[in-house]
């Protein structure tokens, strides 16, 4: 190649690369360009609506909800003047367990769960044939004694006029030997038949106190085998409702083995806690009502029947206020009985509500608390 084409060829060269920097540079000085967003499908956009209708939705229910337990709050606990404190508590009925007295088999069962009794009413009775038999030869051996006490005292009859005779044939053994027509001799054989005569009655008459004891203790065993029988059949100690059956008919019981359990309608109640400074308050027999969830409009009256004079779910020992007014004590309010008396169909136990209490005997009852059951 001659030397003007070199010059040429290498001017080209550098032209070129120049180019090629200057392209670079620009490209370097020129963003880069962002991927622009597509418009969002039909679908997505109803997703997004549907989100947003739903949160609404349950924004609305939890304000609605707040609402109602704030509404609900209120009745419950309407505002009170100064005097009067409240406490939960749920409404419960003394339990009485109607167990066995003796180990027997169960032969009858005249009660079920939910019925409503009467104090003495008969609820089941054991299988009591065994003693059924004890207690006839019992009465038997009550005969056999009454008359051995019989015949003991015919004994006595007959030894009565053993003596009698004696003491005649003794008074003319006495006048004849006086006379002279007897021998001393025949004195001292009637002064011994005599005194074996008194002998023999004394005899009689203890045969006769044995024969009495014997009686009486035959008389004693049917009494005992007549009680165990009547312990042997079940009866209500008092009017209420038959809350479960724990056995059943066949079943083998031990002594004190379990066959109902019933409510004492005549005894409703409801323990509350109360701080120290609204308990230290509460007098015995002070006025106060039972509002139940179940019934919120009515106010049941009820009386303080219990207060606790033991401190409940806190330390043994206090030592600083604060422990001190962590303090809570159980107070019982019951329920009238002779109102409970003619309700107790209607009596139910475990049903919560709020009991109020009067601190002040002097403070009327709101009106809220003043709309009492009907007579």
């Amino acid at each position: 190649m001659d030397q003007d084409s070199k010059i040429i060829h290498s001017a080209r060269q550098k032209t070129g690369e120049h180019q090629d920097a200057v392209s670079s540079e620009a490209h370097d000085l020129v963003p880069a360009r962002r991927p622009v967003d597509l418009p969002a499908t039909i679908p997505q956009r109803r997703r997004r609506a549907n989100r947003r209708l739903r949160a609404l939705l349950l924004l609305a229910v939890v304000l609605a909800g707040a609402g109602g337990v704030y509404y609900w709050w209120q009745r419950l606990h309407p505002a009170l003047p100064a005097g009067i404190v409240f406490g939960n508590g749920r409404l419960e009925a003394d339990e009485i367990n109607i167990d066995t007295k003796y180990a027997a088999r169960i032969g009858e069962m005249m009660a079920d769960e939910g019925d409503l009794v009467k104090a003495g009413q008969v609820l089941a009775r054991m299988d009591t044939r065994d003693l059924q038999a004890s207690l006839k030869r019992a009465q038997a051996s009550v005969q056999q004694a009454q008359h051995a006490v019989e015949e003991a005292n015919a004994n006595v009859d007959q030894q009565n006029a053993q003596v009698l005779l004696a003491q005649q044939e003794m008074d003319r053994a006495v006048y004849t030997v006086q006379k002279g027509v007897a021998t001393k001799e025949l004195l001292d054989q009637r002064k011994q038949q005599l005194d074996s005569a008194n002998a023999a009655l004394i005899a009689a008459r203890a045969r006769v106190i044995q024969a009495e004891h014997a009686l009486d203790a035959a008389t004693h065993d049917v009494e005992l085998y007549t009680v165990q029988i009547d312990d042997n059949t079940l009866v209500a100690p008092r009017d209420g409702r038959i809350q479960y059956r724990i056995a059943n008919i066949g079943e083998v019981l031990p002594a004190g083995g379990h066959v109902f359990a019933m409510l004492d309608t005549s005894y409703v109640y409801m323990d509350v806690y109360l701080p120290t400074e609204q308990a230290g308050k509460v007098r015995f027999g002070a006025e106060a009502r039972i509002v139940l969830d179940a019934y919120p409009n009515v106010a049941i009256p009820a009386k303080v029947s219990f207060v606790s004079s033991q401190a409940q779910f806190t330390p043994k020992t206090v030592e600083t206020q604060s422990e001190r007014d962590k303090l809570m004590f159980r107070i019982r309010v019951q329920i009238d009985p002779d109102r409970l008396r003619s309700r107790a169909e209607i009596v139910r136990s475990g049903l919560p509500g709020v009991a109020y209490v009067k601190t002040d005997p002097t403070v009327a009852w709101p009106a809220s608390l003043q709309r009492l059951p009907p007579q």
